[in-house]
This record gives structure tokens, sequence and C-alpha cells, in this order.
């Protein structure tokens, strides 16, 4: 026998939510069989058997969270076959004289009984899941009102929102009263609704977002980008650089080498803020926003700096690729110190990008768009143009410096030849 342990994710992942059970109790499985999938804050992971038997318990159900070395099941001994129902227990090695049948009967119940007694708190609190709770909470619902179906008692997320759809609580009144409670989103069936509840992921992201605006001073400043001369690079040069390198020649690759550039030149917008120090980093590890199916994730390139653009396209490429396939290791999104972010291939063509902490700057990309631009004081022609924006944070980054940073990445791009140089 051993136990489903939530295994080690990472420094900074303590904790996870149990999102799908693969496998269900009395289940055969061999080693490496997926078990249940298991949804952090950064990435989703898949918990495998390690050795052969059968799912002899779940005891941690999906949407509940867990902690990392938490057990949340057992696999029973076997060799990928079920294993034989145990024998009824004898007290001694002669047989014992069967007990009356009435009692037979009442055993499963009383050990039942007994369960719920121990398992259940002694100052009368009713057991229930984390999302349960959760959903009693925002709904206003006395959990001792609520009916359950568990074996042990134990009130789910379905027994709560069950209980909220019937039209009374069918009982005796809560001893307290309940707070009030807004009407559901999803209450009016003339106008219907769905109450969808937000991934760990989703939850984490939002915290996170707005805890970047409360903890910096963000400003951000705007530019534009003449794209005239990459746009003609890569006319010229995709055919043969896809056929050298196997992989496409795109515009992240040019922005990360004038970024790397830029960093070099103003290194505090590289820096981090640690406590009352500053850290300036040599190195130039790029965060590459990616948007999953789960929300947007940062995988890293690391060492910008001594990649040639194949690199960079391949890594990127390759990031990508786990990112919408949700195979990212913990160790790929982890310390960037500069993140850059398209909003263009979304078709936006403005934005103020959030930074991504503990990092002091992010710049956003936008669409191209062709529009009319004063060449000198007599001309005019239609260029394809992309506004960027520098988000930044204040406390270590002046304005100029803000603004020199990104008038050089602007100058890189603008003149692509000095990106073999200065990049």
């Amino acid at each position: 026998m051993s136990e489903i342990k939530v295994p080690e994710m990472g420094e900074s992942i303590t904790e996870g939510t149990v999102s799908k059970w693969v496998v269900k109790e009395g289940d055969t499985v061999s080693q490496g069989d997926v078990l249940l999938e298991l949804e952090t804050d950064k990435v989703n992971l898949e918990i495998s058997a390690e050795e052969d038997g059968v799912i002899e318990s779940i005891t941690r159900q999906e949407g509940e969270t867990v902690q990392v070395g938490e057990s949340v099941g057992v696999i029973g001994a076997g060799n990928g076959a079920p294993k034989a129902p145990p024998a009824p227990p004898a007290k001694e090695d002669k047989p014992a004289p069967p007990a009356p049948a009435n009692e037979q009967a009442r055993e499963p119940k009383t050990d039942l009984a007994t369960a719920v007694a121990v398992s259940k708190p002694e100052t009368g609190d009713t057991i229930a899941t984390p999302a349960a709770r959760k959903l009693a909470r925002e709904r206003g619902i006395d959990l001792t009102a609520v009916q359950g179906n568990d074996p042990i008692g134990r009130v789910k997320h379905d027994d709560v929102r069950k209980h909220d759809d019937k039209p009374t609580n069918l009982g005796a009144a809560p001893s307290k009263p309940a707070p009030p409670k807004a009407p559901a989103a999803d209450s009016n069936p003339a106008k219907p609704a769905d109450r969808v509840p937000m991934s760990r992921r989703r939850r984490t992201i939002a915290n996170r977002l707005v805890e970047a605006q409360h903890n910096a001073a963000m400003l951000t400043t705007f530019n534009e980008v003449d794209m005239t001369a990459i746009l003609d690079v890569r006319k010229r040069r995709k055919d043969k650089f896809k056929e050298k390198h196997d992989v496409g020649l795109g515009f992240m690759s040019f922005f990360t080498k004038a970024v790397v550039g830029a960093l070099k030149a103003y290194p505090m917008v590289n820096a981090e803020i640690d406590g009352d120090d500053v850290i300036i980093k040599k190195y130039y590890d790029i965060g590459i926003a990616v948007s999953a199916k789960e929300g947007l994730v940062v995988p890293v390139v690391r060492d910008a700096d001594r990649l040639g653009f194949a690199g960079i396209e391949k890594e990127i490429a390759s990031l990508a690729s786990k990112a919408r396939n949700n195979s990212l290791a913990l160790s790929e999104l982890q310390g960037g110190t500069f993140t850059i972010t398209n909003g263009g291939v979304f078709g936006s063509l403005l934005s103020t990008p959030i930074l991504n902490a503990p990092q002091v700057g992010i710049l956003g990309m936008h669409k191209i768009q062709v529009r009319p631009v004063a060449i000198d004081d007599v001309r005019m022609e239609n260029r394809p143009m992309m506004y960027i924006a520098l988000s930044y944070d204040h406390r270590i980054i002046d304005g100029s410096e803000a603004v020199s940073f990104l008038v050089k990445v602007k100058e890189l791009l603008e003149d692509p030849e000095t990106l073999l140089i200065e990049g």
C-alpha cells in the first residue's frame, strides 16, 4: 500500500488545487499511469502512480486545495489486478458464532455513524470542502442547513449549489440570521447566465496584477516605431532563414535583441528592488508573455544576449508551444529580468502593460498600422507604424531614463543592422 502524495513543485509553490481525477476508487493502475491533474499558480501538473495496484481510496476531491506533501489518496497492494475483498475479521483462531442478522444489518450504519462522529469537530461546525465554504460565503448560506450526500457527512460544492436552487430551505431556521444575500447572477431564468469559478491560475494572475499596481509607482511612456526596415529585412531574408534554421523569422527576435541592447545602455531597467537595496542584474533573461487557455503565462528566454536571431526564434516557438499544451516546467517560468508582451497579435493599437513583479520594466508591442507619416517638411508617406509602450517602476527609474530607454529601442528597431552590433 502507498499514499498518493502532492509532490514538491518548486520553492515558490506550496499548494495546488485538485483539478481532475483521471481514475476512481477501485480502478486498477500500473506504475506511471496518470492519476490526477493538479492546478497550481503557474502550471498544471500530472501526478502519476509510483507502483502497480488498485485505487483503494480518494481522500481529496476535485476543487479542493492541497498542500505539498499531503496525501490525496491510497493505492492498495496489487500487481495490476484488483485486490481480493478482505476476509471478515476473527477474534480468535476458532470460528466465532455468527452475529444475529439484525446486528449484522446495523454494523455498517454504526461504523458510518462512528466515522462521522470522529471526523466532525466537537464545536458543531459543519464539515465542508473549501469550494463549498467559499460558495456558501458568496451566497450567504448557512452550511448547517445544507444537506450533504457524502458518506462521512462532508458538504461539497454541488450540495451548496443545489441547496441554493431550492425554493425554500425546507428546514428549521438557522440559529443566527444569515447575512443578506445579493441575487445570484444565474437566479433569473429570463436572463440566463453561467456562473463559472475562476481557475487557480486566473485568481493568481488577478491577485498579482493588483499587487503590482499597489506596490509599485507604475508609469507608462509611449513612442512609435517605423517598421519599414524590419519588414524589408523579413521580406528579403525570411525564406533563406527558414530554409537554414527551420524556424520562421518573426518580429519577436528583433524586439528581444533591441530590448537587450537598450537594457545594456540603461541597466537600471534590468534591476529589482529588494527592501532598501537595488539589485542590478548583469544577465538578460527576457520573459515573453504568451496567451494560453488558462490565462497569460510568461516563459523566459534565458541569456537572450548570447543567442542569435535563430536561437531566439526557436526558443520562443518552443516555449509558446509548451505554454499552449500546458507542459511548461516551473523553471521555465521563473527568474526573468524584463518582459515583452505583444498585444498586437490580438489587434491592440495601444495599451499600458502592467509590471511583472518583481521586474521594474515591461515593453508592450502593438498592431502594425499603415498611416501617413511626415518624412520632412515637404513629404508625407504611408508607413507601417507601431506604437510601443514601456511601463516602469518610478521608484528607481526616472522619467528621463525611461524615455531614453524607449528611444533606444526605437532606434535599434528602425536600423536593424545595429542589432547585430549593439544587441
